[in-house]
């Protein structure tokens, strides 16, 4: 339950960094979740590597894995791998609250986050933040159907946030495979 901007990115020991986006977001959700940093950096070593037009490997792979598991979702079709986008994001109740709202969505969007997803933003600022950093501030009404280490799946997101579609349904990829909305 990320609430505050000091939670997603500290101040104090991370002042001297602010105008280093790369080092500083070697802190995000240091104080919540400390494994956050090497799995996004991870994820986006995968992305930089499938962005490159390398095929990404299905038996060594979690993302090859995963996005072949895209392909058994019933209606979904072939797809285009390249076309699929590859980010990290975060679920918090609230978060937002706080002065670093810009250093909070920088350092996540430097690590290759793609959204933050949340039952409200504290603050219109922050939601603005995420998407002028170019992440998509998902609301979500109740308790996740994921956890940690799940992928989302939303398929032709890009064409909904053109149509400025509202609702978007997709999948929780994790130990099974669970629609959502």
């Amino acid at each position: 339950p990320v609430t505050t901007t000091d939670e997603l990115i500290p101040s104090g020991e991370t002042s001297s960094y602010r105008s280093n986006p790369i080092r500083l977001a070697e802190f995000t959700l240091s104080r919540k979740d400390p494994n956050y940093v090497p799995k996004a950096k991870a994820l986006r070593v995968d992305a930089v590597f499938r962005d490159k037009g390398k095929k990404l490997p299905v038996d060594t792979s979690e993302i090859g894995r995963v996005l072949n598991r895209v392909t058994e979702i019933e209606g979904i079709g072939t797809i285009n791998f390249p076309d699929v986008g590859i980010g990290s994001t975060i679920f918090a109740i609230k978060p937002g609250d706080g002065s670093a709202r810009e250093q909070a969505a920088s350092c996540q969007r430097v690590l290759g986050g793609w959204a933050n997803i949340a039952n409200e933003y504290a603050t219109k600022r922050y939601r603005s933040n995420l998407i002028n950093w170019g992440m998509i501030p998902f609301l979500l009404d109740g308790k996740p159907k994921f956890g940690t280490d799940d992928y989302i799946f939303i398929p032709d997101i890009r064409k909904k946030i053109e149509n400025k579609e509202l609702l978007f349904n997709g999948y929780v990829i994790g130990s099974e495979i669970l629609p959502i909305q």
